[in-house]
């Protein structure tokens, strides 16, 4: 129990000795860049009148694969680029890689804002546009009567 204990406090040692060393940059950088791929993401499903990202992921088997890849083209490349700058930064200050801590910060960095940026953006972004949509039609066709 106390190797397990060691390993996690070393883990988040490394974490946030992260914030402060070398190639921090990367940290802010890459977040904002997955960030604006994820709107331009949802600027194209609303432009193609294509539902949630999630949506089509748990509903629709047919359509996930298109979605998959999709997907990892728009996060694929900061991923990597994520795996490989974190590398460095370990050869750098620890003089090893330790690929566990690799793949937590890659994914941190590339995948979770992707997440987390895409999906409530689409579902605001789909609110409104429907709202405005709706505002404007009652607006410029007028109300048939029924006789």
């Amino acid at each position: 129990m106390d190797t397990m204990l060691d390993l996690l406090r070393l883990g988040g040692d490394q974490l946030l000795g992260r914030f402060s060393g070398p190639l921090n940059f990367r940290l802010l950088v890459m977040p904002t860049v997955v960030t604006l791929i994820a709107l331009r993401a949802v600027w194209k499903d609303l432009r193609d009148g294509r539902p949630a990202f999630l949506g089509i992921w748990i509903q629709d088997p047919v359509e996930r694969k298109r979605v998959f890849h999709g997907w990892f083209k728009d996060v694929g490349r900061i991923f990597l680029i994520a795996v490989a700058l974190d590398i460095a930064y370990q050869l750098l200050v620890f003089r090893w890689i330790y690929p566990g801590m690799v793949l937590v910060v890659a994914v941190a960095c590339a995948v979770v804002p992707y997440l987390l940026v895409r999906g409530p953006v689409h579902l605001i972004a789909s609110l409104l546009h429907r709202k405005s949509r709706g505002g404007n039609e009652s607006q410029t066709q007028p109300k048939q009567e029924i006789k």
